[in-house]
């Protein structure tokens, strides 16, 4: 489909993070006509509360696109205005759960991106469930939304494999400029019916549920690759979280480590946390993983070496976990 023939089509977009800003930049640069933009609204923070808009609203303003942003999806005014764009086809990418109203409202109804390979890894957290869990595959699928979360009948799929030490940021970028391209194909396939969505295959026992301060501290009697597979889903947000007793009783997040698997390893009964000069390495009966890249509470991020390098003689240099 050329742009000309794009720009028949009327589409609603509806999404919030830098994710979803790729696929509505895309859409846009592909050809098609946004009808408007469903966000989230602006948020205070900061000092003086300022209000913060989201990527997407800040997008869609500098493209000239027209803004909707209730508090809630279903809200009667926000719904009205849906209706009145009259469009033929919605793009949902990184949002909430959509009301019936708003998802049925284009014509030909609303198709999502979601960032695993469905049905595996339905939910909030797709990507850092996937890196968590040791996944050395995923993907991306478009498929028709319904009023099941991520349950829809599948238009697209597309796989992608996991490096050892890749983290979710570095995978999000990678989904995200993919993704990109998969929505403007399914949108071009789907409008000219050149596709049809198929029904998912079986429920899968791959879940993403929305990550919480508890499912992000360091649990360090796991092996040493959980451990690793932990802090590089959490990066860089939230962020995998130790307590030390040794330093100053101190909260420091992790955000980069390394699987050393052709380390010696010395048989041990419990986890060993040695400070070796300026590395900070973590051993147990499964192998040796070091810390990279820390955060102390209240400073910035740096690296093992500089925070090591910055703490006085007299901490000593085993380091103990609550």
């Amino acid at each position: 489909m050329n742009s000309s023939e794009r720009n028949k089509y009327r589409i609603v977009f509806m999404g919030t993070p830098d994710f979803a800003v790729t696929s509505l930049a895309s859409l846009h640069e592909a050809g098609y006509h946004i009808a408007g933009v469903l966000t989230t609204p602006p948020k205070k923070a900061g000092r003086g509360l300022k209000e913060h808009k989201c990527a997407v609203h800040i997008k869609a303003e500098a493209l000239n696109i027209p803004v909707c942003a209730p508090e809630k999806t279903n809200d009667p005014e926000a719904i009205k205005t849906i209706q009145s764009w009259n469009a033929d086809l919605g793009v949902v990418v990184a949002f909430k759960k959509l009301p019936e109203q708003i998802f049925n409202a284009p014509r030909l109804g609303t198709f999502n991106l979601h960032a695993s390979y469905l049905p595996d890894y339905r939910g909030a957290a797709p990507i850092n469930r996937a890196i968590m869990n040791g996944e050395r595959t995923t993907g991306v699928s478009t498929f028709l939304l319904n009023d099941h979360i991520d349950e829809g009948h599948i238009f697209y799929q597309e796989t992608l494999d996991i490096d050892i030490n890749e983290t979710a940021g570095e995978l999000h970028d990678r989904m995200m400029n993919i993704g990109a391209d998969l929505v403007v194909k399914t949108a071009d396939d789907y409008l000219s019916e050149k596709i049809k969505p198929k029904p998912q295959s079986n429920a899968s026992d791959k879940k993403a549920p929305k990550i919480f301060r508890e499912d992000t501290i360091i649990d360090w009697s796991k092996s040493v690759l959980d451990i690793h597979n932990h802090i590089r889903g959490l990066s860089p947000y939230p962020g995998a979280y130790t307590i030390l007793t040794s330093p100053k009783n101190m909260e420091v997040k992790v955000f980069r480590s390394k699987f050393l698997a052709n380390e010696v390893i010395e048989e041990v009964n419990d986890v060993q946390h040695i400070r070796e000069k300026d590395r900070w390495l973590v051993k147990n009966t499964t192998g040796t993983l070091e810390i990279l890249e820390v955060q102390p509470k209240g400073k910035r991020k740096m690296m093992v070496k500089e925070w090591l390098n910055g703490l006085s003689e007299g901490d000593i240099d085993t380091f103990q976990h609550h």
